[in-house]
């Protein structure tokens, strides 16, 4: 077998998922993509990208991409890079069970379950990388992001632990938390406020009212957004270092984020948080 190394990675039909599968490829590793909806996975494939259909949300969908992956790989899966998540605006007042549910079933519960599924083969390789794409809102909440915050805040917690009871078996974890990045996901974030949220029954339906103008904008909407290199750079190190950091900082937001949680008080930060526009 070759030793080309092979990485799964999720989410990859545009964005940050679709730049770094075709970046590990152009690198030399043997890349499976994944996709939720077929017509993407035809078209990575028409792309020369090895891409398979998979829907984290769908526990059938994990078990069938699982058996395929490794079956493409023949066991030995080097990496997993969980990608494939969305954003859903609102309130935390306006989300209703279901709505948070399907947060969760994206975000975490799809991410947990196929990572356990696929931790076998690496511990009994001795070797591998679960590296989750978390945010900057994994660890600073803001106004508007409740369901997002929470599935984040709730993936890095479970990445804290399974890094921790992984200690010595060859498998490294690893967050990378990005800010702003160029991507679909405004996009995204868009459908889901206006297909789950009651904007005109809400007290909050004037501040609605900017977030689909801010979500509705083309191109950048913050200073310090970056392309989705910034956050390749840190994928590409945490898959070759022999020492892999638990945490990846991308973008100025976050370093800032950071340092602003480490110096303040809880109630300092809540007065800056306050004032981010929805």
């Amino acid at each position: 077998m070759s030793d080309t190394k092979t990485v799964l990675v999720t989410g990859a039909s545009t964005g940050i998922g679709y730049h770094c599968a075709k970046a590990l490829q152009q690198d030399g590793y043997r890349v499976i993509a994944s996709c939720r909806k077929l017509p993407d996975v035809s078209r990575l494939q028409a792309e020369g990208l090895t891409c398979i259909q998979l829907d984290v949300a769908d526990s059938g969908s994990i078990h069938r991409a699982v058996e395929e992956t490794l079956q493409l790989c023949d066991g030995r899966l080097y990496a997993l890079f969980n990608n494939g998540a969305y954003g859903q605006p609102g309130a935390v007042e306006d989300l209703n069970r279901d709505t948070l549910r399907r947060q969760f079933e994206t975000n975490f519960f799809g991410w947990a379950e196929l990572t356990n599924a696929l931790l076998p083969a690496m511990i009994a390789a001795g070797e591998g990388r679960i590296i989750q794409n978390s945010s900057v809102l994994g660890f600073a909440a803001m106004p508007f992001r409740g369901a997002y915050n929470a599935s984040k805040f709730a993936l890095e917690g479970l990445t804290d632990t399974l890094r921790l009871e992984l200690e010595g078996t060859g498998v490294h974890v690893s967050l990378i938390e990005p800010g702003p990045i160029l991507s679909d996901f405004r996009k995204n974030a868009l459908a889901a406020l206006k297909s789950n949220i009651d904007m005109q029954n809400s007290r909050h339906r004037e501040k609605y009212a900017n977030a689909i103008q801010r979500l509705s904008k083309k191109g950048p909407t913050q200073r310090f957004t970056l392309g989705p290199d910034a956050v390749y750079k840190r994928l590409k190190h945490a898959l070759e270092s022999n020492r892999p950091k638990p945490r990846y900082y991308v973008t100025f937001p976050t370093y800032l984020m950071g340092y602003l949680k480490r110096v303040l008080s809880t109630r300092r930060l809540d007065k800056i948080l306050g004032k981010v526009a929805t």
